[in-house]
């Protein structure tokens, strides 16, 4: 199973966040998601998403470039755990870019209209683990 509609959902969350279309990347998200900022906080629904993606924006000054990676998806009961390199591009103060690569994971859920939503974004991954 190649789970195309997944693999499509990333690459079109990350083009949204990318050029800072919110909105767009918003139908991605099910009401109820949840996002992790950065270990030890997270936000829930989608107008809190909103704010923090608009706050991460601003606080890359408007340059954050996010991509894939490797990707694993392994899919059971309507739900799908995707395991992957989320590869971010991070503008620096003196006008460059430095490369990070973050192993994520994500939850989706498939809808009774079969779309794949998003209800856990976690792009840390199991490097919360050590931050506890």
């Amino acid at each position: 199973m190649t789970h195309q509609h997944i693999r499509q959902a990333i690459a079109d969350c990350d083009k949204a966040i990318s050029r800072e279309d919110f909105e767009s990347l918003l139908t991605f998200y099910a009401e109820d998601a949840a996002l992790v900022i950065k270990p030890g906080l997270i936000v829930n629904g989608k107008e809190n998403i909103h704010r923090a993606f608009v706050a991460i924006a601003a606080h890359f000054n408007h340059k954050l470039v996010v991509t894939q990676g490797e990707m694993q998806v392994i899919e059971g009961a309507g739900n799908a755990l995707v395991i992957m390199e989320t590869l971010l591009d991070v503008p620096a103060a003196d006008g460059t870019t430095s490369k990070i690569k973050r192993r994520a994971t994500y939850v989706f859920r498939q809808e009774p209209n079969g779309k794949w939503l998003c209800t856990v974004d976690n792009s840390y991954g199991t490097d919360l683990l050590s931050a506890i």
